[in-house]
């Protein structure tokens, strides 16, 4: 049997009512040469043949155009299933063209002729453009994430055609609810205010007011998704919209391609850290844990919810939260524990720093000691080694980026938030058995070590470009790695056994000496 009682032939040959949403459809994407938005492209390729256009809202670059730059993400290794599936690149060409504009410009930088065009065929929009920096400067973070956000309600405003409006927005823009139910909230200021304020004051100016601004909330990044989010709940009533909240979004869990990310943001990007041997120690309550989506997974609910609002109407739900804790939950330790065995016995990565180890500490001052010994000095000695053989020093840049990332980092892993899915969780059962396999969203048959494993190959092949057949050299040099962490630890020690030593030596000899000397004593008369 296939699944849930049914051969694979009966599961087959179910309606996929998901794709036949798209049928027909003309798509407006906004980020989709980013991250989540090349796996949605992807996704709608391979499974919405008879999908009318794709239409993504990208900025210019230099030296490339837009044909160039599809062919370039096309060729990618993302693609390689659809290519096969299509006949190559250009039937994909066919389905999917690019408008030069930018959400971060007045009137987003579209030419008349694109806008008419957009206003004349579009029947849904996904808005997932955004800058994803927690350390984002306010202004920036506004023009893209606020002002963005409102120029393309605005243009939804427009279109003839339109069936639903998608706002890509956070699980993590309203942090001071520690239950994020599924419902707008209050925005931290007025959006529109904000705009303007930003729009005339100089980036000294904004730098110097940030913090005020920003009043409690750690980084521009949660202050200004909850801002845009703000502007299209505020559009409700005049469009079909709806606010999609996905949690930390990781690599891809199945399809196409197991463990496939393009960056190694999150926590990818801490699992290589500590697997190169330069991230040692976090400040971070071990036993608490984060809400992490893997990105095909976030991506098969937005098809869905498109398909359960065309079928269904449902309009009153409208804010949904994709989050995964509620299914499962694994923990700060849990992950470093998996992503430790993994690169140290099965996964090593080429040319460590220093041997994988550390550990998470609860207290800062301990933390930052252990930083100081532990990341900085043998940053240091590594460089000036560097230095003196005619190398770029490297390591403390890199340091320099880790303590960055761990000022954002460290809010989050020291608070915990908790989230509602009950709307999720009831579309789920509107599914068929092929559309429960197709368009997986639930965390059945899900393996936490496999998907660590297929996270740190995939992040291997494609970020760090190191292939598997380098694997043998990288276990070689693992060894001789872990040699010398073993030699340094017993010097350091050894060191510290005799600096001890020779301080109870001297403070011994001391107190000998205090009490062998005759203490003059003087009585008056």
């Amino acid at each position: 049997m296939s699944c849930e009682g049914f051969s694979a032939s009966e599961v087959d040959s179910m309606p996929d009512r998901i794709a036949g949403a798209f049928t027909g459809m003309t798509v407006l994407i906004t980020g989709g040469t980013g991250f989540m938005g090349k796996v949605l492209v992807e996704k709608l390729l391979r499974k919405c043949t008879d999908i009318e256009h794709i239409i993504l809202l990208v900025r210019t670059k230099k030296g490339k155009n837009p044909k160039q730059r599809l062919e370039e993400m096309f060729n990618g290794e993302l693609f390689e299933k659809v290519r096969t599936m299509r006949g190559g690149v250009e039937p994909l060409l066919e389905k999917v063209s690019i408008v030069s504009g930018d959400v971060g410009e007045p009137d987003l930088a579209l030419s008349a002729e694109d806008r008419q065009r957009i206003i004349r065929d579009v029947d849904y929009i996904i808005h997932a453009a955004a800058t994803i920096r927690f350390d984002e400067e306010l202004k920036r973070a506004v023009m893209l994430n606020v002002r963005g956000t409102k120029l393309m309600v605005e243009l939804a405003k427009e279109c003839k055609k339109l069936k639903l409006f998608i706002h890509v927005s956070t699980s993590y823009c309203h942090l001071h609810e520690k239950l994020l139910e599924e419902k707008p909230y209050p925005p931290p200021a007025d959006p529109h205010q904000i705009i303007q304020a930003m729009e005339w004051m100089d980036d000294e100016t904004v730098a110097a007011v940030t913090p005020k601004v920003l009043n409690k909330l750690p980084n521009s990044y949660a202050y200004t998704k909850a801002l845009g989010e703000a502007l299209v709940v505020e559009a409700m009533p005049q469009l079909p919209v709806m606010v999609l909240r996905p949690s930390i979004v990781i690599p891809i869990w199945q399809e196409p391609i197991p463990g496939w990310t393009d960056n190694i943001n999150g926590p990818t990007g801490l699992l290589i850290g500590a697997g190169k041997g330069v991230i040692r120690s976090m400040y971070c309550k071990s036993n608490s844990y984060a809400d992490y989506l893997p990105v095909d997974v976030f991506i098969n609910g937005i098809m869905i919810v498109v398909w359960n609002y065309v079928k269904y109407g449902d309009k009153a739900a409208n804010v949904i939260n994709f989050t995964s804790s509620a299914e499962i939950k694994v923990t700060w330790s849990e992950m470093i524990d998996a992503g430790r065995e993994i690169i140290m016995n099965r996964l090593p990565l080429n040319g460590v720093a220093w041997y994988p180890g550390g550990s998470m500490k609860h207290s800062r001052l301990y933390h930052n000691i252990c930083v100081f010994f532990f990341h900085w000095i043998p940053a240091m000695i590594v460089d000036t080694l560097l230095f003196c053989l005619g190398y770029k020093p490297v390591l403390c840049r890199v340091q320099r980026r880790i303590t960055k990332g761990f000022e954002v980092f460290e809010y989050y892993t020291n608070n915990q938030w908790d989230f509602k899915s009950d709307i999720a969780q009831t579309v789920r059962q509107r599914l068929n058995a092929r559309e429960r396999r197709d368009y997986k969203v639930d965390a059945v048959g899900l393996d936490i070590i496999k998907y660590f494993e297929d996270c740190i190959r995939s992040a291997r092949i494609f970020i760090l470009k190191e292939y598997d057949d380098t694997i043998p050299a990288a276990r070689r040099h693992m060894k001789v790695m872990w040699c010398v962490d073993r030699i340094t630890r017993l010097l350091f020690w050894g060191l510290m056994i005799y600096w001890l030593s020779g301080w109870l030596s001297s403070f011994y000899s001391f107190m000998v000496d205090a009490q062998e000397t005759p203490t003059a004593v003087t009585i008056d008369a």
